[in-house]
This record gives structure tokens, sequence and C-alpha cells, in this order.
């Protein structure tokens, strides 16, 4: 008996996971700014008058980059600016952000603004257009805080943070990507969070094969971050690295890190791109066990990619098998003609015929396949 051809569109199943960059499936953006301001908040209390404990506690915070080659400016306000900022820093405790925005905008331009006075007038302006979604602003007034020059190290680098992280999400990925050089050759961070975020800006220009660097030595510095796994997988695999990318994944897999259906998928596909069928059935088999791969159209589709192999192999009975298992959970009926496709050529016409008729109950782009079994 010769065979049934069998329905083509299954190939587009093996497809590649694609991870977020770290930066952005984290959202530092309110992360850090929030972070950034409580910080500037307790630095700055000394010269709005109040808060003295505070102050002294911020105080004996260690430098949030030691490292930095900047040399910190005095950050201290002039007599005659005390009360302008402590109006400014009110406003943005209750929240009103567009009043935050146009007093800042005043005070920067007031002919006694020093360097300080601008610089956190500026970055105060940035949180709340950020607040206010605004990103284009608050881009604008970041930059802005930062030009001026007159915070203390932890604030001046947060700020600049903070710009990169606006100008990434405005998908501004070059500028984002110089702001990050500078704000790493000046702090010399070597912070999971920074290397991270520049490896992301990296992968957004298709600059993968760094990004995939920077991800590589953050794994063996972190071998237990699945996010910066992830994303070095992405990189690798957007790189056409893809034995590279196995390996991370096959390593995670026997130290029992992939516990999400996209981790698992991630492997699984991996294996099919390199034709490790057995490989890719047995991941399958062990998620669907453990209840990480639940029944629904993406597994069906994934099995039937499996199932086709083993047609074109010759290995018949395992892709009845396999289309058995995909047809009740897809979303159509493909799977249940590609099955009685299979039956009929085994012999077995009586079951070949019950495949037939549940393609057509599901629906079929050529329903007269599935007609053409039931009527032998």
């Amino acid at each position: 008996m010769s065979r049934h051809p069998l329905t083509v569109a299954l190939t587009i199943a093996l497809g590649l996971l694609v991870a977020a960059p770290l930066a952005a499936a984290q959202d530092p953006t309110a992360t850090t700014r929030t972070k950034s301001m409580r910080e500037q908040r307790a630095e700055r209390l000394a010269e709005l008058g109040k808060g003295k404990e505070e102050v002294k506690q911020a105080e004996q915070k260690p430098a949030m980059f030691p490292n930095a080659t900047r040399v910190a400016p005095e950050a201290k306000a002039s007599g005659k600016m005390v009360k302008n900022l402590q109006a400014l820093q009110a406003l943005y405790e209750q929240q009103n952000m567009a009043e935050v925005i146009a007093k800042a905008e005043d005070i920067a331009a007031m002919p006694a603004a020093g360097a300080y006075e601008k610089s956190y007038a500026y970055s105060l302006a940035g949180n709340a257009a950020a607040d206010l979604d605004d990103q284009a602003k608050a881009a604008d007034y970041f930059a802005k805080a930062v030009a001026a020059n007159g915070l203390d190290n932890d604030s001046h680098f947060n700020t600049m943070f903070n710009l990169a992280v606006i100008q990434f999400g405005n998908e501004k990925y070059a500028e984002a990507l110089a702001t990050m050089d500078r704000f790493l050759a000046e702090t010399r961070s070597d912070k999971l969070e920074h290397q991270a975020f520049r490896a992301g800006v990296l992968s957004n220009l298709e600059r993968h094969d760094e990004a995939a660097a920077i991800y590589k030595d953050l794994v063996a510095r972190n071998p237990t971050d699945k996010r910066v796994l992830m994303n070095a997988v992405a990189a690798l695999q957007n790189g056409d690295k893809f034995d590279q990318a196995n390996l991370l994944l096959e390593d995670a897999y026997k130290r029992g890190m992939l516990t999400e259906t996209r981790e698992l998928r991630a492997l699984y596909i991996g294996y099919m791109n390199a034709q490790r069928w057995a490989d890719a059935q047995k991941v399958i088999e062990d998620g669907v066990a453990k209840g990480v791969l639940k029944p629904g159209p993406d597994l069906a589709r994934d099995y039937q990619v499996l199932a086709q192999n083993a047609y074109v192999d010759d290995k018949i009975a395992l892709a009845a098998e396999l289309y058995g298992r995909a047809a009740p959970m897809a979303a159509d009926g493909e799977a249940y003609l590609n099955l009685a496709k299979v039956l009929e050529y085994s012999g077995k016409k009586a079951e070949a015929k019950a495949a037939a008729q549940k393609a057509l109950d599901k629906g079929v782009k050529k329903p007269d396949e599935a007609r053409n079994i039931l009527s032998r």
C-alpha cells in the first residue's frame, strides 16, 4: 500500500523561543527610579532642614558605585534655593506629578540655580514624567539632570541608568547603548543588572554574538539565575549558535532548573532543530508526566512534528502513537487526518475511518481527503 502524503503545514511548529531582554522582563524603570529617589530624598534632607536621623543613616550606607571614576561635586543647595527645593520635594511626595514638572522647570530656569539645583530638579521632573507615562519627556529630563552634573555619585549614576532604561523602552537602542557604555566606563560596575541590561540592548541591536558573550559570562557567575540563562539561550539562538544554546539548556535541565513550560519548550525545540528527535520526545514526556507541559494546541503541534518525523523515518507505529496523542488536544482536525492516513497505511481500515470522521468533525483544510478514506 502506498503512503498518503501528510499535511506539510506541521513543519512550521519548529520555532525558536526568544526570551525578552532581562532589563525589559524585570521592568527596571520603576524599581531603579523609586530606589534612586528614596536615596536622593534622604541625602537632600539635611539641606532642606529636616530628617537629621534619616540623613545620618543614609550617610552610613556604603557607596553604590565604589569604583566610580567620577569625582563627585559638593552636592549642596544654596541658601536662596532651599525653600524652592523643599516645595518641589513636597509636591513629589504628594504625587502631584504635573506640578512637579512645572516647578522643576521654574527652578532650573532661576538665575540662582546652580548645578546641584538643576540636576535635582531635572531628576525629579524625569521621575514625574515617567510616572505620567511621558517617556520621551522623562528621557529629556534625565539627560538634562546628568548633563548638569550636580548630584552625588549614587544619584548621578542612578539617574544615568534611568536614562538608559527609558531610552531602551522608547526603542532608542543605539542611544541606550551609548548611555550604558558611558555608565559602565564611569562606574566600573560589574553588577548583574547592569551587565545584563547592556546585553539586552545589544540583542535588540542584533549584535547577538556580543550579547551572548556577556550572558554566558553572567551564567557562569550566576548559575542559578534562570532569567540570565534564558536570555543567554535566546542570544545564542538568534546568533545561530544552536549547539551552544542546547548545551546551556541541557546543563540546566540536568540540574532541575527548567520548571516552566517555556523553559522545557526551549530545550526540546532546540533538540528538534538539531534533529535529536528521541531526546525531544523524552523531554516532552517528562514534562507531561510532571504536569509542566499542559494539554493544548501548542503541545499538539509539537507532538505532530515528532509524529511527522517518525513517519518519514518509517517508524509507523510511533507516528500513529504520537498523532494519537496530538489529535484530541489539537485546535483542528489535521492531526486526526494524519492519524487516519497512517492507520490506513498500516492496514487498520476501521481505525482509520474512525479517525477520518473525527477529522471531519473538528474541521480540516482538505475534507475530501478524509471522505476518501471513509469511502474506501
